[in-house]
């Protein structure tokens, strides 16, 4: 890091730690039933939408040294970019119980402690992180992400080895890219918050989203590769029939808190957005022990339908945002709020649920954000004429 600003190494490996999830892989193992080659592929073109929508975002925060609700002001205004902050605060918070559940449960099936105490190690770790700070992370980065990469090199060595199995289960095509669509753009309000800090905005950024891009696939096809080469839909099963051990544990943990602590330090993040008041890293260690309280006390499968409604919010918004910036080039950061793109946000939101069970080859979120990007541009050339 050089006078407050991250290199392009630092943020690439932010990134990759970002990727490398436990939720990737189970997402990935839903992918299965379309066979590896057809999955390979829906799984890649997904990333490719994904990523691209969330290298536009990224690129914005990096160019304006502005937040990611930060640069939603720019489009909706004050108090409107204040109304997503909220948003993005309730879901990264829903965001971070599911995770540590995720890892918890991961967790306790190879060694049996208890879900509360897998959740407080968890939260701990996120904890240190959140404290550590962004800018701060250079070498234990480097140290951990050379952990995680050989830790999964040798589980991916695991999983591959075996023979094809057959599998029973349905999904489309157009339902895989989808679920491929949505993690990458599961960080379009947030990785803004982190691409500010860059040295070189377009390196760093494109960067960022490559390593994210790699490590998200990888652990999508480690998902696939789970069910059709292992013929198992449980990670810790296959973990501990290979005699993993502590390497099992650090893989779950570590790679829970690389991804986590982002969506925490992004809540403390749009916090501030809502209030100047608020401490980012105060703000975010409270989001944190929200979400040890939320993985330990609620239903984790209740809270995901919650947080899917919650992240149709983001796409429509994005693509308002990213018309707004690149194609309209307005700052409307002097208005309360923008009442047309409020109401073009509605409708996209609006149309997003509509179609969210319809079969393109593209998945559902990718013509939306198509869809509402014309009707932004157009909309808004009209009225200046």
């Amino acid at each position: 890091m050089e006078n407050g600003k991250t290199s392009v190494i630092n943020n690439s490996l932010l990134w990759f730690g970002a990727g490398i999830s436990i939720a990737e892989i189970l997402t990935g193992m839903l992918v299965a039933p379309l066979g590896f080659e057809q999955g390979a592929i829906a799984i890649l073109l997904g990333h490719v939408i994904g990523g691209i929508v969330m290298y536009a975002a990224g690129l914005i925060g990096a160019k304006t040294g502005l937040s990611a609700m930060e640069t939603v002001q720019m489009a909706f205004g004050r108090n409107g970019g204040k109304w997503f902050a909220l948003l993005n605060v309730i879901q990264l918070i829903g965001w971070t119980a599911v995770m540590i559940t995720t890892a918890a449960v991961a967790a306790e099936a190879l060694v049996p402690l208890g879900n509360v105490l897998w959740s407080a190690v968890v939260g701990a770790g996120i904890a240190l992180w959140i404290v550590v700070g962004v800018k701060n992370l250079g070498k234990i980065n480097v140290f951990v992400m050379t952990a995680l990469f050989v830790l999964t090199l040798f589980l991916s060595h695991v999983i591959f080895r075996g023979g094809l199995h057959g599998i029973n289960g349905a999904i489309t095509f157009g339902g895989a890219v989808e679920l491929a669509v949505a993690m990458p753009l599961s960080w379009l309000p947030v990785i803004a918050d982190y691409t500010r800090y860059a040295k070189s905005p377009v390196k760093a950024t494109a960067g960022s989203c490559i390593t994210y891009f790699a490590a998200s696939c990888w652990m999508f096809f480690i998902g696939m590769g789970a069910v059709l080469y292992a013929g198992n839909d449980n990670l810790a099963d296959i973990m501990a029939q290979a005699g993993m051990g502590v390497s099992a544990i650090l893989i779950i943990l570590l790679s829970t808190v690389t991804t986590t602590f982002l969506d925490t330090l992004s809540a403390g993040i749009s916090c501030k957005s809502v209030c100047t008041a608020f401490s980012e890293k105060g703000a975010a260690l409270v989001a944190c022990i929200l979400g040890v309280a939320l993985a330990v006390w609620t239903d984790a499968g209740r809270l995901q339908d919650f947080l899917y409604l919650i992240g149709s919010v983001f796409a429509p918004m994005t693509a308002i945002l990213l018309t707004n910036y690149f194609i309209l080039r307005e700052d409307r950061r002097d208005e309360n709020v923008n009442i047309l793109n409020m109401v073009l946000w509605i409708g996209g939101f609006a149309l997003y649920r509509y179609v969210l069970d319809a079969d393109t080859p593209l998945g559902v979120t990718f013509p939306v954000v198509i869809v509402i990007m014309v009707c932004s541009a157009l909309l808004h050339k009209l009225i200046r004429k």
